[in-house]
């Protein structure tokens, strides 16, 4: 598949005078640009992203500020965290968004050059870790963890999903570092090697597993969610920049907040909208970021990812990919409070979407919500030719995937989907009487 090319700058008002969030000489009518580096395809961090550049909210948000200075906002765009975090250990990015590990290395990188960087809101999260997939080649004969030893596993080193890898394999009593093959990839680099046969296996993070289980092109191991441990990404800033400019960091926040509510409230125009900037397809999109996804959109900084956090710092230390990070001084929730005012709270406590099943009809603005894995089944066999996309959730983690690609189990009357073979077999093998099935007897049976 082919993504279509995304524009590396958006333009505001006046060209360009000075970078690195710093204003031209001159005092009053200045030009300020103010630098944003984001990853368009990894679709959790579309609110500080893809989806904010597209909707506009930050450049609106900067034309209010009415402080005498002229803003442009320079986007650029990555398909990792690593080279964000070194633009901003640089002094060339002002506000960056990553995944959780990323953040980590982002914090000791940043500490150790002299540049502190801070985590300043959340972006997308999965409370079970559903966000990270591993996945292997549809033909494969791999069907559990225990099927990894001496086999070549591709993830990038050091990301959400290279943690997710680790500690799966180190629960199933694999050594990470002994037992398997890892060849450190990037995600596009890593699909292609297990499409080629080079790599038995890919770890990746959103949405790279949905995607290529979507093409046809892998099918899901492991479901991350399995893991049960928070996964999120969130917004970064520099230290230096956030003092300088407080009130066009909260900018920022607050037409991140502006993004989520769009998306919470319009999930398929938002999955559409991040489709068309980043060529994914937007049946992928809207499986992590629709009504129902593996991903919940909201700024505040839940306690639980920050002790999610503290947690991963053992791994990217046993990696030797960092040293001991404080946590608690990288965080802070200063700039999203102020920026948001009241509502903070609000948004700290709320909770995610309860699971559930979702077809997407062929030509609607919306999906149909169905009470059950099997009642979606029913749905789809009557209309199959007029469904653009059926998700249904786990029924173990809750993770969401489609149901096409899922693996289904029959217990009695009752129709379960799962993500990953080896659930869906610990299923069965507590179940009397359950037993896997094709996706096509699963349709059969709910008529």
């Amino acid at each position: 598949m082919k993504f279509k090319p995304v524009a590396a700058t958006a333009l505001l008002l006046l060209p360009l005078t000075a970078c690195g969030g710093n204003a031209a000489a001159g005092g009053d009518g200045s030009t300020v640009t103010v630098t944003v580096g984001y990853q368009s395809k990894t679709i959790n961090t579309v609110t500080a992203g893809t989806l904010l550049r597209s909707l506009g909210y930050f450049e609106k948000d900067l034309n209010a500020l009415h402080d005498g200075h002229t803003y442009k906002v320079d986007w650029q765009d990555y398909a990792t965290g690593a080279p964000i975090t070194a633009q901003m250990t640089a002094g060339k990015i002002d506000i960056g968004s990553m995944g959780d590990f990323p953040l980590l290395i982002n914090a000791a990188r940043g500490k150790q050059l002299g540049r502190p960087t801070h985590l300043v809101s959340v972006t997308g999260y999965n409370l079970r870790g559903g966000l990270n997939t591993i996945v292997t080649a549809p033909d494969s004969p791999l069907g559990s963890l225990a099927d990894l030893k001496g086999k070549r596993v591709s993830t990038s080193i050091g990301s959400a999903a290279d943690g997710t890898l680790i500690r799966a394999l180190q629960r199933a009593g694999i050594d990470p570092d002994k037992d398997i093959q890892k060849l450190n990839q990037q995600p596009a680099v890593g699909a292609s090697a297990l499409s080629g046969g080079s790599a038995d296996a890919l770890s990746q993070f959103v949405a790279w597993p949905g995607l290529l289980a979507y093409q046809g092109k892998a099918k899901a191991l492991y479901d991350g969610a399995q893991l049960n441990l928070p996964t999120f990404h969130g917004v970064t800033a520099r230290e230096d920049f956030a003092k300088k400019r407080p009130a066009v960091l909260e900018a920022f926040l607050k037409a991140q907040a502006e993004a989520t509510d769009y998306l919470n409230a319009h999930p398929v125009p938002a999955a559409q909208k991040v489709a068309e900037a980043t060529g994914l397809p937007a049946e992928v999109v809207y499986l992590y970021n629709g009504a129902h996804g593996i991903s919940t959109f909201a700024p505040a900084i839940k306690p639980q990812l920050v002790s999610a956090l503290k947690r991963d710092v053992s791994i990217l230390r046993s990696a030797k990919l960092t040293g001991d990070v404080d946590v608690d001084a990288f965080v802070d929730d200063r700039y999203v409070r102020k920026a948001l005012g009241p509502a903070y709270a609000e948004r700290l406590a709320a909770t995610p979407a309860p699971v559930a099943s979702e077809v997407w009809p062929k030509g609607a603005e919306q999906t149909r919500t169905l009470k059950s894995p099997t009642a979606l089944l029913s749905y789809v066999g009557r209309h199959k030719d007029a469904i653009r996309a059926a998700y249904v959730p786990d029924a173990t983690t809750g993770t969401l995937w489609f149901a096409d690609k899922a693996v289904w189990v029959a217990d009695g009357a009752r129709l379960l989907p799962f993500v990953a073979p080896a659930t869906a077999k610990a299923y069965v093998a507590e179940h009397g009487g359950a037993r896997v099935i094709t996706y096509a007897d699963a349709l059969r049976r709910a008529s």
